[in-house]
Parts: structure tokens; C-alpha cells; sequence
């Protein structure tokens, strides 16, 4: 179908229109990159929001409260679910079908699960793209729940306005958060699960570590808030979507200077891997036409060359060479 039509329909909210696109950016098809240029101008409206953080935290659940506590605020919802990758399907492991089930029939949220195909970052490479689908659908808030890889889970900030980081007291998330850096992502913490034991005192931890971070210039004019939680049950969810609303208001104040320097950030960020992405799909192309990487690898193999040298070939050969 002709972009401009795609375009069109996925901003009427037509719901299968908008799945085939999503289908289509995950499979990276030119076809959809064509949509997404005519959508991106509609896509910035939405809250987006991130939820990260280890597996066997409850993201899932607490995504499920926020889109139940959303809902009855009227909003719409879109969810993007990013899932770890079957070794032999390619596909996600846990996919829409088994999330979220009462919300299936809800016209007012859409969910959508991606793969991650080995995409390190916690988040998929088309995962932005999805998100500017659903804000472009008019979707009032887009959560966006990464996979819980845990240190490698710092790509939210390049896709969300507000992102939560979840944890739960007796896994030692706390030290954890210090060694991956996780620490340094969130503008809203989330002990989850507060019926255990050791949940208070879960919560005293990172606030004094938020204490020792304060001056970083991502948090200028916030203190990112401590919130205790029990998805499960519904308990401390409500002061969850205050401290996002709370969030959001900040960076919309001033005519929306934080938020304009924000998604300035990470616009720079987006656009580097996108031509990352590019360049690198399109070297590989030119390498592998008429076997030529295999005949590199093999010269490297056979110790007849180095891959440092043979790099620098490569690169010299590309110099001025369009790409």
C-alpha cells in the first residue's frame, strides 16, 4: 500500500493499518521507513513512558496497574512489550497474547510485543519506531516495557520522557543499580512488591543513593522519587501515576524547555544509530556481493591476514565511495 495511505489511516486510527506497519518496521522494510517520515511530525505528542529494570521485578504487572489506573483517567494507552528472542522461532518468547488479558478487548489500549533478535540495550532497534506509531495514532500515554537484561537496559532513556526504574527488596537491586549504572536512567524509582519484607528499608537505600547523585544534570529541578508499590493489588500505584504526571509537568513547564532538551538529546542520539544502522546494513551488503567477506574471513583465517589491516582497507576503499 502506498505510504501517504498507511500514513493516513494508521493517524485515523485504524488498528489493523497501524499492526501491519509495526509488523513491517520490526522487519525493517523501506516501505515502512516511508510511513514513519510522514508520521513522525504526529508522533511527539504522547507521554511516553519506560519501565526497566531485572527480570522478576513485576514490570509486567506494574505495566498492567498503570494501564488499568490510565484507563479509568480516560486516557489511552499504547504498550510496547519488548520480549526476549526465541532461538528458534525469532520470535518473542512472551508475546501479547499472554499479557495483559484484560485489557485484550479494550479498544482504548493497544499492545504490541517485540523481539529482541539479540538487540542489546534492552530495548528492540525498531522500538522507537512503534512508539511513534502509537503516539501518532493519538495515544494519550505509550508505555514502553523493556526486556530486564539488567545492565544493558540504559537504551529507555532514548526512547522515553519518564523513565521508572522497578525493583524489589531481597534481590540486592540496589548494589546492582550502582555497578550497571542503572542508577543513573531513572527519574522514578519503584520498590515493587512492598508486602515483603525488607521493602522499607529497600526504599531508605536508594534514597540515600539518590542523595549522593543529585547534582547530574539529567535531573535538573527533580528529585526523583522513591515509590513504594504492589502491582498485584493495586497499592501504591496511584502515587506512581502522580509522580509521572509530576515528571511530566516539570518538563512541560518554561514553554517545555526540559522537554525540548531532552528529546534534543536524545534526537541526536537516535539519528547516530539510525546511520549506524544504515551504513553498516549497506556495507554489509557491498562486502558480501560476490563473496567477498567470505574470502576476507578466510584470508584471516588462514592467518594470511589481520583483521586490523584488512579493516583499514575496507574503510580506505569506502573513502569517498557513496554509500
Amino acid at each position: 500500500m502506498d505510504p501517504q495511505a498507511v500514513a493516513e489511516r494508521v493517524r485515523a486510527g485504524d488498528l489493523r493499518a497501524a499492526a501491519r506497519l509495526m509488523r513491517d518496521i520490526d522487519d525493517g522494510l523501506p516501505r515502512a521507513r516511508e510511513a514513519l517520515k510522514l508520521l513522525y511530525p504526529h508522533g511527539q505528542q504522547a507521554r511516553v513512558v519506560g519501565i526497566t529494570g531485572s527480570p522478576g521485578v513485576g514490570k509486567s504487572t506494574l505495566t498492567d496497574a498503570l494501564v488499568g489506573a490510565y484507563r479509568a483517567q480516560g486516557l489511552t494507552v499504547g504498550v510496547v512489550a519488548v520480549d526476549p528472542t526465541s532461538p528458534f522461532s525469532g520470535g518473542a518468547i512472551l508475546g501479547d497474547r499472554v499479557r495483559m488479558q484484560r485489557h485484550a478487548t479494550d479498544e482504548g489500549v493497544f499492545i504490541r510485543s517485540l523481539a529482541t533478535r539479540g538487540h542489546f540495550g534492552g530495548l528492540t532497534a525498531s522500538t522507537r519506531g512503534v512508539v511513534t506509531v502509537m503516539a501518532a495514532m493519538g495515544k494519550d500515554v505509550v508505555l514502553v516495557e523493556t526486556v530486564g537484561v539488567g545492565q544493558d537496559e540504559v537504551d529507555i532513556v532514548r526512547t522515553a520522557d519518564t523513565t521508572l526504574v522497578v525493583t524489589v527488596p531481597g534481590l540486592g537491586d540496589d548494589v546492582q543499580a550502582i555497578k550497571a549504572g542503572i542508577l543513573e536512567v531513572g527519574d522514578i524509582f519503584v520498590v515493587n512488591k512492598m508486602d515483603r519484607p525488607g521493602a522499607a528499608a529497600a526504599a531508605r537505600q536508594l534514597e540515600a543513593m539518590l542523595d549522593m547523585e543529585l547534582d547530574r544534570e539529567r535531573w535538573a529541578g527533580w528529585r526523583p522519587p522513591v515509590v513504594l508499590t504492589c502491582a498485584h493489588d493495586g497499592r501504591g500505584v496511584d502515587r506512581l501515576v502522580e509522580a509521572i504526571a509530576q515528571h511530566h509537568d516539570l518538563l512541560a513547564a518554561e514553554e517545555g524547555r526540559l522537554m525540548l532538551r531532552r528529546r534534543r538529546q536524545r534526537a541526536r542520539m537516535e539519528l547516530v544509530d539510525l546511520v549506524k544502522s544504515r551504513l553498516l546494513a549497506r556495507l554489509e551488503e557491498r562486502l558480501e556481493a560476490g563473496g567477498r567477506l567470505e574470502e576476507l574471513a578466510e584470508r584471516i583465517a588462514q592467518g594470511q591476514a589481520d583483521p586490523y589491516t584488512v579493516c583499514e582497507q575496507v574503510l580506505a576503499e569506502l573513502e569517498g565511495a557513496p554509500l
